[in-house]
């Protein structure tokens, strides 16, 4: 084994309090009830809490930490914390390190200071957070600062979900509950838990840090709001898997270190398409674990970017005319015996739970196809979604040519058959026949299946992973109820599970759609089949209080009306919030740097029309010139007062809801309307005057 090899095994998992440093630690007993707790057996007794909190505190003080915290997800969209160190005081005036079970346990940061969507007023301050033993406790180093972090939910003190997280491991249960109720039905007796499992591929951007000094924008709302069109864009498609340049390699060798410390499984890493656009892929673990992870990813990815002297960009689209970002969710179930529930076999037309808990996920996308697009609705993907590099914002299913053969079998009464994938012939002497998949895949369609599990590729990349997969989580689980009700009653399983497998594949072949799903002429045939296509932001989320949306979450036991409520409240104030962020920056920058540059160069280019005059010399290039940037200045200086008075009309408007539509309707167009003719006068403008570096600058030069 090499000296890297070594390297790696050795520092992996290094900072986590993670399974196997808990049995070498904890005493025998205390280690299989943590266990059970972990795999969701039991709860943990809180008597055993104190054992567990003073063996973490030795190991991480060991490993040089001085403070913990409880680390959690606020409807911010980000993570919180708030360090406390080990240390209290004794009679003699020293201290000692200590750390209690019920600072493990619990802790309480100011509830009022988060989003509540009104579930907290400012004066009710009082919140709760809980450990999620299922989620490794780990040390983060920042720079001298060594901190124990403890995964983490977050309520509120009336017992209402103010996180991401909570809802997710309500989902989780759900899923459990009713995946193994259809698997019991179906004869297997062995399985008593089934988690959801996810394997998020974050991408992302990486600029030097200093072109991003000097662009306001980037710095305010991780985008650029101008910025005339690279000579050269993506259009040569040589950046996709190309060779990492060396600087970007050094940076994602010392990214891959540090995320292996923490236990994230960072395996894959290439080019994406865009230039200067790149793409990490973990391993596959429990939604809630991956969750963490993907956190962790986006956190590390900017901290090491910064030691570089580079910029991390998480916005799905910081560049127009580019491809976005998104984040990939590769989304299956699994039991605790080790059974992949969307593993189809060699002859998945044969394989029952597999056919029952496909056509599930088929019809709960379906059904709530709507919701599904809401938890993934945000001002970035509001740029991305069909925007030709990503999915429409038409949600459908690609099953590729097997399984679409078996669904279309199904839905006359039964598969009988599967297509197999065969071999395939290169035509050269030296290469071996390759085995041939039995599909292709579709890397344009939304929520596609990809050889044993699903991708769901319309979540962006600043998201976290929590909201779309307690969406996806919690409706796959209805269905399955539904499917467990029918089961459990029947004098014959098989017979009815064929009636609900051909049901199913009847009432939602409108959904499976395996072509190019960027053409016009998919948006007119989808139109055909009545699926909705919503582009905006705003009336994305104007669904999710649709009254089945608010059934779904009840009935799963993952949010009530009022948690439901609360969150759409957050999600439209923060589109509004964000839109006037991006305004205002607008406005600052082309108040302040690019108007002043424009008009100094606009004398400049008088100054020559007149000494060429007064020489006697043509100047009709020259006052051209002049004449077209006068045109573009006027109309960028009325489009920049629209801007304005929009901004104002924002502020006086009172709701959110009102605000997001103000945003959407008057704006966003005034905003979109300055863009136009401000990236135009940069391409009329003497270079070394134009105020801010160029997209040929930030996405080639490193």
């Amino acid at each position: 084994m090499s000296e890297d090899s070594k390297m790696i095994t050795e520092i992996f998992g290094s900072k986590v309090f993670n399974d196997s440093v808990m049995r070498q630690r904890l005493p025998k007993d205390v280690y299989k009830s943590v266990k059970k707790a972990i795999d969701g057996r039991q709860s943990l007794a809180p008597v055993l809490a104190g054992v567990i909190a003073n063996a973490m505190k030795d190991w991480a003080i060991e490993n040089g930490a001085t403070h913990f915290c409880h680390w959690f997800q606020p409807m911010t969209g980000l993570t919180a914390e708030k360090h406390d160190s080990f240390i209290s005081p004794t009679s003699d005036g020293k201290v000692i390190m200590e750390f209690s079970g019920k600072e493990l346990c619990q802790g309480e940061p100011d509830a009022s200071s988060f989003p509540s969507g009104g579930l907290r007023a400012t004066f009710e301050a009082r919140g709760y957070t809980a450990w999620d033993c299922t989620s490794p406790v780990f040390i983060k180093e920042d720079g001298k600062n060594i901190v124990l972090y403890i995964p983490s939910a977050f309520c509120s003190y009336t017992g209402l979900a103010l996180d991401k997280k909570t809802p997710l491991l309500r989902s989780m249960d759900a899923l459990d509950r009713q995946a193994v109720r259809v698997l019991s039905a179906l004869g297997n007796k062995t399985s008593q838990h089934v988690t959801a499992t996810l394997g998020p591929e974050q991408e992302y951007f990486l600029i030097d840090r200093s072109f991003y000094e000097r662009r306001l924008d980037l710095i305010l709302t991780g985008r650029t709001l101008f910025g005339a069109a690279s000579p050269r864009g993506q259009e040569m498609e040589d950046h996709y898997f190309g060779t990492i340049h060396e600087r970007v390699a050094s940076f994602m060798h010392e990214v891959n270190v540090e995320l292996w410390k923490l236990g994230v499984s960072a395996k894959t890493q290439h080019n994406e398409v865009a230039p200067s656009q790149y793409e990490l892929a973990p391993v596959f673990t429990t939604v809630n674990v991956a969750t963490d992870h993907n956190h962790l990813v986006m956190e590390t990815l900017q901290k090491v970017a910064n030691r570089h002297n580079f910029v991390c960009l998480l916005h799905e689209k910081p560049f127009a005319g580019i491809n976005g970002s998104g984040k990939h969710n590769n989304w299956s179930m699994v039991t605790d015996d080790g059974i992949n529930l969307l593993e189809p076999g060699s002859t998945p037309h044969d394989n029952m739970v597999f056919l029952v808990m496909l056509c599930a996920v088929v019809r709960a996308v379906d059904k709530y196809a709507k919701l599904l697009r809401g938890s993934v609705a945000n001002t970035g993907n509001e740029h991305r979604l069909g925007a030709n590099e990503a999915p429409p914002a038409i949600v459908s299913v690609f099953l590729g040519e097997q399984l679409t053969d078996i669904f279309n079998q199904l839905a006359k009464g039964g598969a009988t058959s599967s297509k197999q994938g065969g071999e395939l012939k290169l035509g050269v002497s030296t290469l071996p026949p390759l085995p041939k998949d039995c599909t292709d895949r579709n890397r344009t369609s939304p929520f596609a299946f990809t050889g044993n599990k699903f991708e769901f590729r319309m979540v962006g990349s600043t998201q976290s992973t929590a909201g779309p997969m307690f969406v996806l989580n919690t409706i796959v689980a209805d269905i399955l109820a539904e499917i467990a009700d029918e089961l459990e009653k029947a004098k014959d399983v098989k017979s009815s599970a064929q009636k609900i497998l051909q049901k199913i594949a009847n009432e939602h072949q409108r959904i499976i759609f395996n072509g190019d799903n960027y053409t016009d002429k998919w948006v007119a045939e989808a139109e055909k089949r009545k699926l909705p296509n919503i582009r905006s932001t705003v009336d994305s989320l104007a669904t999710i209080m649709d009254e089945e949306n608010v059934d779904v979450f009840d009935r799963q036991k993952v949010l009530s009306k009022v948690e439901l409520e609360a969150r759409t409240e957050i999600l439209l104030e923060t589109y509004g919030r964000q839109i006037n962020i991006e305004a205002r920056t607008m406005l600052s920058i082309a108040a302040r740097q690019i108007m002043p540059a424009v008009v100094r160069y606009s004398r400049c280019l008088a100054d020559t029309v007149n000494a060429l005059k007064t020489a006697g010399i043509d100047a009709k290039v020259q006052e051209s010139m002049l004449e077209k940037i006068s045109g573009l200045t006027d109309s960028a200086d009325k489009a920049l007062k629209d801007l304005e008075t929009s901004i104002e009309k924002y502020a006086n408007t009172g709701d959110a809801s009102g605000k997001a539509e103000l945003c959407r309707d008057l704006i966003v167009p005034a905003m979109c309307e300055l863009r136009k003719f401000v990236d135009k006068l940069e391409m009329n403008i003497e270079a070394d005057v134009w105020p801010l570096p160029t997209y040929a600058e930030m996405l080639f030069l490193k």
